[in-house]
């Protein structure tokens, strides 16, 4: 939609001004073929794999299967026993990864819940300016009625004053 429109149908400056910045906006993200995804520093980039790989399947499988065999290694003692049964080494590993684990998560997480604000915020701008697009629009369908409305009230005048001269 052009700006010509913004001259004959009044809008708030407020609102004008958000419109423009708003289209600059899209304007610019269409040049640059769609948003871009940020450059993850190391931390950033190792607290996403360890997300990732510990919230899988693949991990609680893997991690399953070992928890198993050291069970049964340290029950049957086919190997010496190097953690006897209440496995106070295994409950320290587990502790000790779930301990390393867990600020790696809150990281990722942290930095989808910056992702996900501002694509909110995105959209709440995409949402305002449809919102100020169609106010516009029906600003000049109103404008187009009224001005419809005057030419048919002239063109009656119009007739009826040909007819009165008939």
């Amino acid at each position: 939609m052009s700006n010509t429109g913004l001259s004959k149908v009044e809008l708030h400056e407020t609102e004008q001004r958000l419109l423009a910045e708003l289209r600059e906006l899209r304007r610019g993200a269409r040049s640059h073929r769609g948003p871009r995804p940020p450059q993850l520093t190391l931390g950033q980039h190792i607290a996403d794999s360890v997300a990732a790989n510990m919230g899988s399947w693949r991990f609680i499988i893997i991690q399953s299967i070992i928890l198993l065999i050291w069970i049964v290694l340290n029950v049957t003692a086919w190997i010496q026993q190097w953690d006897p049964y209440p496995f106070i080494l295994l409950n320290l590993a587990l502790s000790f990864q779930a301990a390393y684990a867990a600020p790696f998560i809150m990281m990722s997480q942290n930095r989808q819940q910056d992702i996900d604000r501002q694509k909110a915020e995105n959209d709440f701008k995409v949402n305002v300016k449809a919102e100020l697009e169609i106010e516009l629009l029906h600003q000049k369908i109103d404008q187009l009625r009224e001005t419809e409305v005057t030419q048919l009230t002239q063109a009656v005048t119009n007739l009826t004053a040909m007819l009165k001269k008939a």
